[in-house]
């Protein structure tokens, strides 16, 4: 048996219906293993290790029901908390959503105290400080659509001419917030970028519009470089996006040869920066985004593929412990 952390955010504001942490908190504890929380703030360094506030949770399995989710309400149970190294637990998952900010930056300083030799990191902290998750895809120069990275409104203006209509992204937002659709006609281009760039203070990513996208932006999850499972979302009435978050609907996909070469272009960068579990964006056979904080997607994905990837990552954390 196994004791597992993970720092969450605050757990009745999740829903063990969608949440991938949950899922794999679930998978953990079906497979008998101890389920541990806690969150960034509630973390500290004593004696230069890194300790944090936990609680043992008990949660309701959650079972599909007529092509749903679905669970009993209380969904969880939290047990006394102790105040303990995290090296004592056999594997810690980062799992704070976004934005990555000061808070979400300082656990990560904090997770480098933990004992590697002890206690598997997933994903590594250091990686996860290294891996902004618009600008890290910029490094897979055969995978990614045109793009550029910018505060000067020139620059983008050029871009854009140059390549017609354009998709805008704040580089430190999450869940599609923030993202633009652009045109060189559009007659708000001037007040939006320098929206968007805080009046050419910070940069913004720019990238080539990629019509594909009405076919649906597809979320492949990746095990320690390996695909494991996709899905589709496809964006919902006159919305662009398609992300969930933006109201975008799922459906069943299957990963094509094309999306097999990109994952292999990442797997060996992803491995040596300790980026075990891993979501990608591809839309028409372009990687747009690299999501490393706290990739989503398995509740949809198990639905519509029968799969049980939760249980998938723990074995693999498993059979890693087993190597130590």
């Amino acid at each position: 048996m196994l004791k597992l952390a993970f720092i969450i955010d605050p757990i009745a504001k999740l829903d063990p219906c969608h949440d991938t942490s949950i899922a794999l908190m679930e998978a953990a504890q079906s497979l008998g293993h101890e389920v541990w929380i806690t969150q960034a703030n509630l973390l500290s360094v004593v004696a230069s290790k890194a300790w944090a506030t936990l609680e043992p949770v008990q949660l309701q399995k959650v079972d599909l029901v007529a092509g749903n989710w679905v669970v009993k309400s209380p969904w969880y149970q939290l047990g006394d908390r102790i105040f303990a190294p995290l090296e004592t637990m056999d594997a810690v998952f980062m799992r704070t959503d976004p934005p990555v900010d000061a808070l979400y930056l300082y656990a990560t300083y904090i997770l480098d105290y933990i004992d590697k030799a002890k206690t598997l990191v997933v994903n590594n902290p250091q990686g996860l400080r290294a891996a902004n998750e618009k600008m890290y895809a910029l490094q897979f120069v055969n995978s990614i659509p045109e793009t550029i990275v910018s505060p000067d409104k020139q620059v983008i203006r050029e871009f854009m001419e140059a390549k017609g209509a354009a998709i805008l992204k704040p580089l430190g937002n999450k869940a599609g917030e923030g993202i633009l659709y652009l045109e060189p006609s559009d007659r708000n281009f001037n007040s939006i970028v320098e929206l968007s760039t805080l009046q050419g203070k910070i940069p913004v990513m720019v990238q080539r519009f990629l019509p594909a996208a009405k076919q649906g932006d597809k979320r492949i999850i990746l095990l320690d470089g390996e695909p494991i499972g996709a899905l589709n979302r496809l964006s919902s009435g006159n919305e662009f996006r398609n992300n969930m978050a933006a109201g975008g609907t799922v459906a069943k996909t299957e990963i094509t040869e094309r999306e097999r070469e990109i994952c292999s272009e990442l797997a060996p960068k992803i491995q040596a920066d300790g980026l075990y579990f891993v979501g990608i964006d591809v839309i028409g056979g372009y990687l747009t985004e690299v999501n490393v904080t706290s990739p989503t997607g398995i509740r949809e994905i198990d639905k519509l593929a029968a799969t049980h990837l939760g249980e998938q990552v723990i074995k693999w954390v498993e059979q890693q412990k087993l190597k130590t």
